[in-house]
Protein backbone atom coordinates (compact mmCIF):
# COMPACT_ATOMS: atom_id res chain seq x y z
CA UNK A 1 0.00 0.00 0.00
CA UNK A 2 1.07 3.62 -0.43
CA UNK A 3 -0.48 6.99 0.76
CA UNK A 4 -0.03 10.18 -0.73
CA UNK A 5 -1.03 13.51 0.30
CA UNK A 6 -2.87 15.37 -2.90
CA UNK A 7 -2.45 19.53 -2.62
CA UNK A 8 -5.99 20.72 -3.53
CA UNK A 9 -6.86 24.02 -4.23
CA UNK A 10 -8.68 26.05 -1.17
CA UNK A 11 -11.73 23.60 -0.36
CA UNK A 12 -14.75 25.96 0.41
CA UNK A 13 -17.51 23.59 1.42
CA UNK A 14 -18.66 20.37 3.24
CA UNK A 15 -20.16 19.41 0.01
CA UNK A 16 -17.05 19.90 -1.75
CA UNK A 17 -16.01 17.35 0.94
CA UNK A 18 -18.47 14.75 0.82
CA UNK A 19 -18.38 14.86 -3.33
CA UNK A 20 -14.74 14.09 -3.53
CA UNK A 21 -14.63 10.91 0.00
CA UNK A 22 -17.72 9.83 -1.93
CA UNK A 23 -16.04 9.24 -5.04
CA UNK A 24 -12.77 7.63 -3.13
CA UNK A 25 -14.90 5.06 -1.57
CA UNK A 26 -16.33 3.72 -4.88
CA UNK A 27 -12.96 3.82 -6.82
CA UNK A 28 -11.10 0.08 -6.69
CA UNK A 29 -7.53 -0.03 -5.05
CA UNK A 30 -8.09 2.51 -3.19
CA UNK A 31 -7.91 1.28 0.60
CA UNK A 32 -8.50 4.61 2.93
CA UNK A 33 -8.86 8.18 1.93
CA UNK A 34 -9.15 11.20 4.53
CA UNK A 35 -10.60 14.78 3.35
CA UNK A 36 -8.60 17.74 5.21
CA UNK A 37 -11.05 20.41 4.97
CA UNK A 38 -9.05 23.26 7.14
CA UNK A 39 -5.88 22.23 5.29
CA UNK A 40 -7.21 21.33 1.81
CA UNK A 41 -5.35 17.99 1.29
CA UNK A 42 -6.76 14.98 0.78
CA UNK A 43 -4.92 11.72 2.11
CA UNK A 44 -5.11 8.42 0.20
CA UNK A 45 -3.37 4.79 0.70
CA UNK A 46 -3.86 2.82 -2.20
CA UNK A 47 -3.09 -0.21 -4.36
CA UNK A 48 -0.32 1.12 -6.95
CA UNK A 49 -0.98 -2.45 -8.64
CA UNK A 50 -4.99 -1.56 -9.05
CA UNK A 51 -4.36 2.36 -9.40
CA UNK A 52 -1.72 5.11 -9.79
CA UNK A 53 -1.45 8.70 -8.25
CA UNK A 54 -2.18 9.90 -11.60
CA UNK A 55 -5.25 8.42 -12.25
CA UNK A 56 -6.35 9.35 -8.68
CA UNK A 57 -6.03 12.62 -9.43
CA UNK A 58 -7.37 12.49 -12.84
CA UNK A 59 -10.56 11.54 -10.90
CA UNK A 60 -10.30 14.40 -8.42
CA UNK A 61 -9.78 16.90 -11.06
CA UNK A 62 -12.65 15.47 -13.24
CA UNK A 63 -15.40 16.49 -10.30
CA UNK A 64 -13.87 20.00 -10.86
CA UNK A 65 -11.36 20.29 -8.17
CA UNK A 66 -7.74 21.62 -9.13
CA UNK A 67 -4.39 19.44 -7.57
CA UNK A 68 -1.91 21.64 -6.90
CA UNK A 69 0.67 19.10 -5.90
CA UNK A 70 1.31 15.49 -4.57
CA UNK A 71 3.30 13.95 -1.99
Amino acid sequence: MTTKTFQMETLTCPSCVAKIEGMLKRTKGVEESEVLFNASKVKVTFDESVISAETIQENIEKLGFEVLGVK
